[in-house]
């Protein structure tokens, strides 16, 4: 049996986990303050806060920027649902735009028409782990014209004076655009460390802080600190101290800390992060070299001059398939106990979000990249004769099903 993506748990991880286990202090402390600061340093961002999700790291900004009813925020249709479920609970609208033509992430032409005097926000996403194209998204956001229609609500949104752009990175830690590491690309990027990411905690996430000026990136980690902890003055390591005990509440806030367990399951992954993504890099090569012979098989781009992804899904293309197709395809590799996925089904094909009134055909590029996708396992340990076998299998259950169609 070849699983889809397991999670890579060294024993230098099982040895931290152990060392916290015993040290008495297992909450949020000392543990997660250096993972957040090692990922401020791997990333070169500003400042970064550790969360208990990406998901409470994207819906903890919408909320710090005041987005609420009567606003909307840009999203791509082709994501996973955390990315709209935020916007929802914040009682904004999701405003879904298209993928390119050419690649799985957001259009930005798609995010111009998009974008009217109620947009707040656009949340791009690395889909993938391939970097969108922030450069144009930045100076998108910036231009006159844009900047004219936007109307804030809120002391913090008159600031920024423009609409927010928060990445959506849940893909792409250690990702690359132009020289610059995710994190490092935009106002503020949102990493995931789900236990099929690359670099896991189990569950957790972290918020990455680049706010220009005047914002002052060490000032709003406190206040997300705060916020992030049921709004005490004092998260319980600071209560510690001598004299320490009191504490007051300043905001209803929520319930998001990462604790110091998952922290040091971090620690040790970043320490190995760029040797495990080398070895996935060495996996999608392997790949395309035993598919590119194929005219049925779509390749992925994950490197380009501007480019270089975090390595996190290898998503193969079936050209001419029909998704009827690509299902049978998924069945029979299944079979032979290969396990495969498909990223994403787009939003509005979810029933929550077809109930509302969202259309699949609006979204013509995302529907039809969704139709023929299948993403093949990718894990540390995988070896090369696995690869071959995935390989193997894919190639029988095109060519059989393709027949058949």
């Amino acid at each position: 049996m070849i699983p889809f993506s397991p999670p890579y748990i060294s024993e230098d991880a099982i040895k931290a986990v152990t060392e916290v286990l015993r040290s008495g202090w297992i909450t949020t402390g000392p543990v997660t303050k250096l993972f957040e600061q090692q990922l401020t340093e791997y990333c070169g961002n500003k400042k970064t806060l550790c969360v208990n999700s990406a998901t409470a790291g994207l819906e903890l900004i919408l909320r710090w920027f005041g987005v609420g009813p009567g606003d909307e925020v840009i999203i791509p249709a082709y994501t996973y649902c955390a990315t709209a479920n935020v916007v929802v609970h914040c009682g904004a609208v999701p405003v879904m735009v298209d993928t390119n033509s050419f690649d799985f992430n957001i259009s930005v032409e798609g995010i111009r028409k998009a974008i009217t005097s109620r947009t707040k926000a656009i949340i791009p996403v690395d889909v993938f782990g391939i970097p969108c194209n922030y450069n144009e998204i930045n100076e998108l956001v910036d231009e006159v014209e844009i900047k004219k229609m936007f109307q804030p609500q809120t002391t913090v949104q008159q600031l920024l004076g423009r609409i927010l752009i928060l990445s959506d990175a849940a893909h792409s830690v250690g990702a690359s655009y132009q020289g610059k590491k995710t994190g490092a690309l935009t106002d503020i990027s949102i990493f995931s460390f789900h236990a099929v990411k690359n670099l896991t905690t189990s569950e957790g996430g972290a918020v990455a802080l680049n706010l220009p000026k005047p914002f002052d990136c060490d000032e709003l980690y406190k206040q997300l600190n705060i916020s992030s902890l049921h709004g005490q003055s004092k998260d319980a390591y600071a209560k510690t101290a001598q004299k320490g005990w009191r504490y007051d509440v300043l905001e209803a806030g929520y319930k998001m800390n990462m604790t110091d367990i998952l922290a040091a399951i971090g620690l040790s992954q970043l320490k190995e992060y760029e040797g495990i993504m080398k070895q996935r890099k060495h996996i999608f090569t392997l790949y395309s070299d035993l598919l590119k012979a194929y005219e049925w098989a779509v390749l992925p781009e994950h490197e380009t001059p501007e480019k270089c992804s975090s390595f996190h899904v290898y998503n193969l293309k079936i050209k001419n398939v029909p998704e009827a197709a690509r299902d049978r395809i998924i069945d029979a590799m299944l079979e032979k106990d290969v396990h495969v996925n498909v990223h994403f089904q787009p939003l509005p094909l979810l029933t929550y979000y077809k109930d509302k009134g969202y259309r699949i055909t609006d979204v013509p590029n995302a529907y039809n990249n969704y139709s023929c996708e299948i993403s093949l396992p990718v894990f540390y340990t995988m070896t090369d004769d696995q690869v071959r076998e995935v390989a193997e299998t894919l190639i029988f259950a095109v060519e059989k099903n393709k027949t058949e169609a």
